[in-house]
């Protein structure tokens, strides 16, 4: 038993942000490495307020742009990833495995567990945020690159605030809820959202003050690592945060806890349901668990919801902002560089095409994908030995290779209906905006990123198989993510290195442009060969372990 709250919950959790923070430092050095073997000379052509949006200071050269490309956006949203998920499993989480009651029972008070909590929460991520700032000092230094008029610790400051807020935005409201779920959903897409707010909206000079709204502007709106720390923005993001962490311990105060006996799941409800229940029943079984893959799709639903709720708004926005945007912009976007475009997989933004494919399908929609696979992979053997269901599951005449099929099932029907939303929203946003995309690339488009994200969701599954832990499943899969967005975005611009790209995932996703070419039959059948081929690993892998009590 530890000590008190704090030192366990720093236990529980620094393995997978050190794995994060290592994985952006990684990046940095590889980014870094690239663009120090090219000349950037041409950033100089850009107009001065892309220099500025994209946190590339001028004069900066090599140091600018690694810093500004990697710690800026790749950098932000694993810090916040990170916080997010330190937030929503502080209260929910603990409440859903059924250990608050025992925390509890300890001679601590409710606001006690929050503080405790919180206090863990701003030390591990101070922590991350000194292994970047040291990275950031470190790496052009063994790169004999120039740092003149470069403020590492400014821009590392504000991603540390930046992440404390959406931390705390996830532990107030899982302490008001006690659903984690609705927690992490909730925060990922407030940031999500307010990245794309902060991004687009000062282009527009009509909509600029209206960025002033999301949270994300006050992280880089000011160009920390250009001019250093805005104390202003910081204290507007900081009181925010302190604000979330009142509303936690209240909130955590005047709500009864949930058992975990209470949850409803959606079978429940079906069951309950006269007109539905016979059906219902002869599909899920009885107490046998004859059906895993419904018993398991029950158990992400909300975390479907929220990720399918994300993409069809985000989708369902993007047309009307591209018909609502002025000529100007079209002229100025024309105006990047081949080699800075291959970040967003080389997407032409004066076109509908390539707007939809940077705002959308770059990164906001891997990204998404990716959460909900990697969270079903990492859960779908770890999480069944973690909750103590294992045996249970094993105790029916079933094979543990039906175990990882009927959680694969569950996995990839999913995967579709996110697929499915996205291909919605987008479409009627494509008909709100005016935009003329057929609809089979459309589809095209999708399916290749309902597999990219079935390929991450499979390495968290046989890490998962494998290990039997949550946190080396889900991390592992994401830090593999990462590896794989930056090779396709970073070795291409240095000739030497651009063949190692073509064994990036990202690749097969985007290399073919779908969203304007369509179907590239051949990169679709090798996604879905590498998924198959990490599932069937991951059989043996769980077949021959011994299972964690």
């Amino acid at each position: 038993m530890f000590a008190n709250i704090f030192t366990k919950t720093i236990r529980d959790r620094y393995i997978g942000l050190s794995v994060a923070t290592v994985t952006v430092a990684i990046a940095l050095l590889g980014g870094m490495a690239v663009y120090n073997q090219i000349d950037v000379s041409f950033y100089y052509d850009l107009p001065q307020g892309i220099l500025d949006l994209m946190g590339i200071p001028e004069g900066g050269d090599v140091a600018g742009l690694a810093l500004g490309a990697t710690y800026s956006l790749i950098g932000a949203f694993t810090l916040a990833g990170i916080a997010i998920s330190m937030g929503s499993g502080a209260i929910a989480g603990e409440e859903h495995q059924g250990t608050l009651g025992l925390l509890l029972g300890n001679p601590q008070s409710r606001a006690q567990v929050v503080v405790s909590k919180a206090a863990s929460m701003v030390l591990l991520l101070g922590l991350g945020s000194l292994v970047l700032w040291g990275a950031g000092l470190w790496v052009p230094s063994l790169l004999d690159v120039d740092m003149t008029g470069i403020n590492v610790g400014a821009l590392v400051f504000h991603m540390f605030v930046n992440s404390l807020f959406y931390g705390f935005l996830a532990l107030a409201i899982g302490a008001w809820t006690g659903k984690g779920t609705m927690a992490s959903g909730a925060s990922v897409a407030v940031m999500l959202v307010s990245y794309l707010a902060a991004g687009i909206l000062p282009l527009v000079e009509s909509l600029e003050g209206l960025a002033k709204i999301f949270p994300w502007y006050y992280f880089n709106g000011s160009t920390p690592v250009i001019n250093g720390v805005d104390w202003g923005d910081m204290a507007i993001l900081g009181g925010l945060a302190i604000a979330l962490f009142y509303l936690a311990i209240v909130g955590l105060n005047r709500r009864d806890l949930r058992g975990r006996s209470t949850d409803v799941t959606l079978l429940d409800r079906l069951r309950a349901n006269p007109k539905t229940a016979r059906i219902v029943e002869r599909i899920a079984g009885s107490a046998r668990v004859s059906r895993i893959s419904i018993k398991t799709a029950s158990e992400h639903q909300g975390l479907l919801v929220v990720t399918a709720t994300i993409m069809f708004y985000l989708g369902l926005m993007m047309g009307p902002m591209w018909a609502l945007l002025p000529e100007s912009f079209q002229d100025v976007i024309s105006q990047y560089p081949d080699a800075l475009l291959g970040m967003i997989g080389s997407a032409d933004m004066s076109t509908a095409e390539g707007f939809l494919q940077a705002q959308i399908f770059s990164l906001m929609g891997p990204a998404t994908f990716v959460a909900l696979t990697a969270l079903m992979g990492s859960r779908a053997v770890a999480g069944e030995e973690q909750s103590r269901t294992m045996g249970l599951l094993m105790a029916n005449p079933m094979r543990r290779s039906t175990i990882i099929v009927e959680k694969t099932l569950s996995m990839i029907a999913y995967s579709v209906i996110l697929g499915i939303a996205t291909f919605l929203g987008v479409w009627f946003g494509n008909l709100l905006g005016g935009i003329e995309i057929p609809v089979g690339n459309l589809v095209a488009t999708i399916s290749l990123l309902v597999l990219l994200g079935l390929v991450f969701g499979g390495v968290a599954m046989l890490l998962s198989a494998a290990t039997g832990k949550i946190r080396v499943a889900a991390y592992g899969a994401i830090g593999v993510t990462l590896v794989a967005y930056f090779a396709f975005s970073f070795l291409p611009l240095a000739e030497s290195l651009a063949v190692y790209a073509k064994w990036s995932p990202f690749h097969l996703y985007l290399g073919s442009n779908p969203l304007t070419n369509g179907m590239a039959w051949g990169d679709a059948a090798v996604l879905a060969g590498i998924f198959a081929g990490l599932i069937a690993l991951s059989i043996p892998l769980f077949q021959r372990r011994d299972l964690r009590g």
